[in-house]
Formats: structure tokens, sequence, C-alpha cells
């Protein structure tokens, strides 16, 4: 395999990952990553308990130094933005922290631009005057925006907070500023929070947040922010079901309503452009530029269940970006496919998902007809200490007896994360509900039950749905 020059753009998952995969393949290979910030391989996700202050400094969540990265033998540039893409003459411009711009010449480039915050249209939050973090108003997805978070609280000593929006980094934000000692009060346009999890699961976490203080407010769009100069109170108007119009009077200002695809380099150089405007991509990562692949946040996803969709997470662009690496050094490689599998930790709570809900199936259009049992089994044995229920909604084809998705919520303790993947490694192999009483899981009194919850949680979905026909089939035979 001949050496090649390889370029990723983006300091995160998928432009780290990919710019790993390629040097540990090929260790002669010229790797280059261009990192338009001072923070490579840092995790986004780990932001809320650096807020919290359970995570000590902002530097203990680099996945890796840029003394780590270097040693590997990889170049970083860092503060380094890239402007252009010269498809044909298969160069990529940057541009320094001094303005300065220089051409890269590359045999493989691998986009890896990540996403953006979105800005939602709300008075006060766009436009040349739009208020932000010198005003106490902030969005929330990279290093910068965090440390302009934690001067805010430094410096202005806020007593009280919104959030705008409660999916999963509102909901860990609500949490760590809390934890913090603000009054949060916690705004969704949506009827429930998590809007991932079916409403049923969502009251359950809003419960949770309502128990640790924090004011929920769902159904609620916001419609301004505006700053008192005389007072730097921030005065957050919404409307309400029934067209009820409120004003919350805060010091600071949180708005995490989603991210969006930062596509503007690739497009620019004529990238076909798929679902949500993400970057198209096949299954090896390849875009529709010859030589050119993109992975992570800002391109399409290969959902197992769904064909191509969009759905930014850490998991899927760490994968991705490790098969474009791999692509890109001439491997054929192919990504196998993301399953949705998600979890959160809201205060004492954990809520998981894999796979898809009910309506998600039934809009799939893929010839299933869906079908969702809740069951409510104890985590572990009911006569070892501190057994608590976990509630579990399990989606499967009632055509087929095909698992189609699961959705979990259970106490910190009930090892959520470890029952959503069981759930996430039977869809990955396309197993029938009923065939989860087959795997083989551990089983101790303190942790679990001969039969674990996942597998009572799968039997309760077979006794509704199937049971009368595996009694026909008995009675046949």
């Amino acid at each position: 395999m001949a050496s090649k020059r390889i370029v990723a753009i983006g300091g995160s998952d998928a432009g780290i990952s990919a710019a790993l995969r390629a040097r540990e393949l090929d260790p002669d290979s010229e790797v280059t990553v261009v990192v338009a910030d001072a923070y490579p391989n840092f995790s986004i996700c780990g932001i809320p308990y650096y807020v919290s202050g359970e995570v000590g400094h902002w530097s203990d969540l680099a996945h890796r130094t840029l003394a780590d990265l270097k040693a590997t033998g990889m170049q970083v540039r860092t503060d380094s933005l890239a402007t252009g893409i010269d498809v044909t003459g298969k160069r990529l411009t940057v541009r320094d922290a001094d303005g300065r711009n220089e051409e890269l010449p590359y045999d493989a480039l691998i986009v890896g631009t990540g996403a953006v915050s979105a800005r939602p249209p709300i008075e006060g939050l766009t436009g040349p005057d739009a208020l932000g973090p010198k005003d106490g108003v902030h969005l929330l997805h990279s290093m910068g925006d965090t440390f302009a978070v934690m001067d805010t609280l430094a410096t202005r000593h806020p007593k009280s907070a919104v959030v705008i929006g409660a999916g999963y980094i509102g909901l860990e934000m609500a949490e760590a500023l809390t934890t913090r000692g603000l009054a949060v009060t916690q705004i969704e346009a949506l009827p429930e929070v998590l809007p991932t999890v079916d409403a049923e699961l969502g009251a359950l976490v809003r419960a949770e947040l309502t128990a640790h203080g924090v004011e929920v407010i769902t159904g609620t769009q916001v419609s301004a922010v505006t700053r008192d100069p005389s007072s730097d109170t921030l005065h957050v108007r919404a409307t309400g079901p029934g067209g009820r119009t409120f004003t919350c009077d805060v010091d600071l200002v949180l708005v995490v309503v989603g991210v969006r695809p930062d596509t503007a380099l690739a497009a620019s150089a004529g990238a076909r452009l798929g679902v949500n405007g993400a970057i198209d991509v096949d299954e090896y990562m390849r875009t529709s530029l010859p030589d050119v692949y993109a992975a992570g946040d800002c391109a399409v996803t290969h959902h197992r269940l769904l064909g191509k969709t969009w759905l930014p997470l850490g998991t899927t662009a760490h994968k991705q970006g490790r098969i474009a690496g791999e692509n890109a050094l001439g491997g054929y490689r192919w990504f196998q496919g993301s399953l949705g599998t998600q979890v959160v930790k809201v205060f004492d709570l954990v809520a998981a998902r894999t796979g898809l809900r009910g309506h998600e199936a039934q809009a799939a259009d893929r010839g299933w007809t869906p079908a969702t049992t809740t069951s409510r089994p104890d985590d572990h044995k009911a006569y070892y200490p501190g057994a608590t229920p976990i509630t579990i909604r399990v989606t499967g084809d009632t055509n087929t007896g095909l698992l189609l998705g699961a959705q979990l919520v259970g106490r910190l303790s009930a090892e959520i994360s470890k029952r959503v993947d069981t759930y996430a490694a039977a869809l990955f192999h396309a197993m029938a509900v009923d065939d989860i009483s087959d795997l083989d899981l551990s089983y101790t009194p303190p942790f679990g039950s001969p039969w674990d919850a996942v597998q009572t949680a799968a039997q309760a979905w077979v006794n509704e749905h199937q049971l009368d026909a595996q009694r026909r089939m008995l009675g046949a035979a």
C-alpha cells in the first residue's frame, strides 16, 4: 500500500478518529488534521459535567492531549480554518490565526466539520443586534461556548436561568445549573420533555426535574428575549397552551434547541447534500466528490432500520471517522449502520432508547405492523435491598415478531445503559422479540434476576401480541 497524504478537517470525534485510523494502518502516511479552534479531541458530551463542577478542569475533557495526538505522527493544525476545497487540484485552502492562507495538498480528504448550534427565530436572538454571551445569553456546542458560559457564571453570579429546549443537552444543563445553585426554568415547545422517547416516559423525566427544583414548562414557544440595560435582567417572553403569554425574569439564558450539519465548505466545493442538508455519503463514507470523504455530524447517517437519515451522535461519528480514515488509504470497509442508541442521565434518573418507536416504525413504510408493550420489571431481585422498577417499552412487528426498538427509564442504579445496549445488540442482529429470552445474560440477585428485566419486558410483548399465534401453532402440532 503506497503511502498517502491524508488531510482531515475537524478536530472532534470524526476527524480525529479518521486520522488515528490512518496512522494506525499506515505509519508512513502523511496525516494532517485541520482544527478550527485550539481544542482538538475534546469531549463535547462532557461539557455539562464541567459546568456542574463534577469535572474539575476543562482540560480533563480532552480524550487525548495535543501531545498525545502528535505522538502518533499526525500533524495537528490548530486555530486553522479550512476555507476552500480545490477538488480538481486536490488542495485544501487553510487560513491560520494570523490570517495567512496556505494550500495543503492531499491524496484523500476527510470532511468532519460536525454540526453547529441551531439558532431559533426568537426576537433578540437573531440579527445584528442579537443578544450574546456578554448579555448572559448563550448557545452551547463548543469549548468556546463553554468558556463563555463559565465566564458568565464567574463574573455575573447569576441566581436564575432559563434553559430553552429539553432535549439531551438541555436536560443535562438544567441539572448542571441546578447543581451550581441556580433556580432553573426549562421551557420546551413540544408537549413533553425528552421528545426522543414516548411522552409516557418523558413524563417520568419531567417528574425527576420537578423533584429537584426545576420548573418545567412544556407546550410553550419562546417568542422574545430582551435585556434590561439598567439591571442586566433578561426577560424571556413565551406563549403557552391556550395562548397564555407570560414573561420570566432571569440572569442567564441558555438556548439548546438542537444542531444543524455544518456543510458550507463541502457544499461550496460541489458536494451533494442529502437528508436534512447533511453531506450525502455512501456506506463507505464517500461523498459525490472524487477522493473526498465525510463523517460525523456533518454527514448523513445510514440507519439499519430506516436507511438514510441524519442522526448526529458521538458514537456514530467515531465509527464513521474510523471507516473514512481506513478507506482514505484505499480500504473498503463499510459503515454497518446506526440504531440511534442514546442514553441520558437526569439527576438520579436515566432514560435510554434504541431503534424505533411505534409511530416511527409505522412512518417508515417498511411493511411492518408495529405494536408497543409497556412493562415495569424490577432491576434486580426484590428480596435484595434497593430493587427499583424499570419502565420499559418494547416495540416489535406483529407480523414477523421482529424487534424494532426499546425505550427504558429507571433509577441511576438500575444499569439502564447496559440494558439498552442488550436491545441494541439484538436489533443489530435482526433478532425477534421472542429470541431475546434465549440470550445467556448474567445473573446475581444484587444486579438482576434469572430472567433479566430486558427479557421480562420482551416476554410481556410476546404475551400481548403473539401468544395466541403460538398457542394455535401448538394446537396444530
